[in-house]
């Protein structure tokens, strides 16, 4: 049975205090109606004696000690989920905000999703094509996985979620159903607008859905749109057996909505003013990727956060890169030379890459392509630092060629149009392109049969062209 309570004891920013509560549990629901009409939902985030301290969603404009009902509902948020969610737009929360009406709900699901036994857990194989060669090529994106994009103020990361969201696929022989999740936290209009219109534009918006948490909405809604947006991707991964990619942007807007909440809580902070709790509650954001043994569907990662002032050793990225099975670092070097997308591969890794890739799923020169092109670009890096020292012309013929190389390599493999969708074969023929700009006898981490199959001499003006 429901319990209704008049009047609140206490109003603390997005926070309020009910005292006289019986029977109320941590993380429970509570719906609340403000001055006899407006409605507003909150969640229990404390309990001490007989006092309930509640989170509102919505906010605690037009609330008063006195004006407030409220009614612990017995249950944990949820959220109502269907398959006639893709192609849809919500809010944080997951109202429908797109003016075509609610949504039927097959199922109703605790946002909090149910803990995945370990044991049922399969290994990622597949890979996800993103058509961007810097990622399918050198940190390969596997079903099943969660990389992480690690961006700064004013780099591209909001162009480069778009991309991936238009062009990320199964590969060109898949049969499977794919869909995307897309969740925007603490974004301002004109981004939440930027992403809606291109999915619109390109016409992948069918089999996209949206949960847009707008800067100017309540923080404490930030919290809670990851959750909502994971529960549709469980949902429709592993009782509709469909591949779902869910894009999680910006992190940073969802950490900080945590600080900030914690702080209007009175707990003591930790690094950088974060709550000592930040690693749970990325940890079982991120955690909720995998595959379950038997059922066909995956649930794989990319949340995007941007790195305050840039620093990689920040808590966020620091904290995420403990979680998470690599990372795509963009590069700000990059970006002032106009590479698109400027990401630099040196710092970027993925650890599950390794067991995707190769015959049998990509093509069998893979590896060795990915790993002498990292360590060929390693050697432009010692080379360019030479030459800053004692200049361009002093260096060795082969130092130039990797100058050269590193050059090509820049423009021609990392850098590509935000329209251009490249196979995976397109990706290693271009790797190999570059690679024939170097002697043979520099290429030492493949094997010498992979060589005579594939390796072909070429000069820069050919490599342009």
């Amino acid at each position: 049975m429901a319990i209704e309570y008049l009047g609140l004891s206490a109003i603390n920013g997005p926070l309020v205090v009910l005292e006289g509560v019986q029977g109320a549990a941590f993380d429970e629901i509570v719906e609340m109606t403000v001055a006899g009409n407006e409605k507003k939902l909150g969640r229990i985030v404390e309990i001490y004696d007989d006092k309930a301290v509640i989170q509102v969603f919505e906010g605690t404009e037009g609330m008063a000690l006195r004006n407030t009902h409220t009614r612990l509902t017995g249950h944990p948020m949820e959220i109502g989920v269907s398959e006639d969610m893709l192609g849809r737009t919500f809010n944080g929360i997951g109202t429908p905000i797109d003016g075509l009406g609610e949504i039927k709900a097959e199922k109703m699901l605790d946002v909090n999703g149910q803990p995945l036994n370990p044991v049922t857990r399969e290994y990622p194989r597949n890979y996800i094509r993103t058509g961007i060669s810097a990622i399918d090529g050198l940190t390969t994106l596997i079903r099943g996985q969660k990389l992480p994009i690690f961006s700064g103020n004013g780099l591209p990361h909001d162009q480069l979620a778009a991309q991936i969201v238009q062009q990320a696929s199964l590969g060109e022989n898949s049969d499977e159903e794919f869909a995307i999740v897309f969740a925007a936290m603490g974004v301002k209009y004109d981004v939440a607008e930027f992403f809606r219109r291109t999915f619109e534009e390109s016409g992948v918006s069918s089999h996209v859905a949206m949960f847009i948490n707008l800067a100017n909405d309540p923080v404490v809604e930030r919290l809670i749109t990851p959750k909502v947006a994971l529960t549709l991707a469980e949902y429709l991964a592993f009782e509709k057996s469909m591949h779902i990619l869910v894009i999680l942007t910006d992190m940073t807007s969802f950490a900080e909505a945590m600080r900030e909440v914690s702080s209007s809580k009175g707990e003591i902070p930790s690094r950088k003013g974060f709550p000592g709790y930040l690693y749970s509650e990325l940890a079982t954001i991120y955690e909720r990727a995998g595959i379950v043994k038997g059922i066909n569907g995956s649930v794989t990662q990319i949340p995007i956060l941007t790195m305050p002032n840039d620093d990689i050793t920040h808590p966020i990225p620091d904290l995420t890169g403990y979680i998470t099975e690599g990372q795509i670092v963009l590069d700000r070097q990059l970006q002032g030379q106009s590479i698109y997308p400027p990401i630099n591969v040196l710092p970027s890794l993925s650890r599950l890459m390794k067991d995707g890739i190769g015959e049998g799923y990509t093509r069998k020169d893979h590896q060795d392509v990915a790993n002498q092109l990292f360590s060929c670009y390693a050697k432009v890096g010692d080379a360019r630092a030479l030459a800053s020292v004692i200049g361009e012309d002093e260096l060795s013929p082969i130092d130039k060629k990797y100058l050269v190389f590193g050059k090509e390599f820049e423009q021609r493999f990392i850098g590509q149009s935000q329209h251009e969708n490249r196979t995976i074969l397109e990706t290693l023929d271009i790797g190999w392109e570059l690679l024939g700009l170097l002697p043979r006898e520099e290429l030492d981490r493949i094997d010498t049969k992979v060589l005579d199959v594939y390796y072909k001499p070429t000069t820069p003006h050919a490599a342009e062209e």
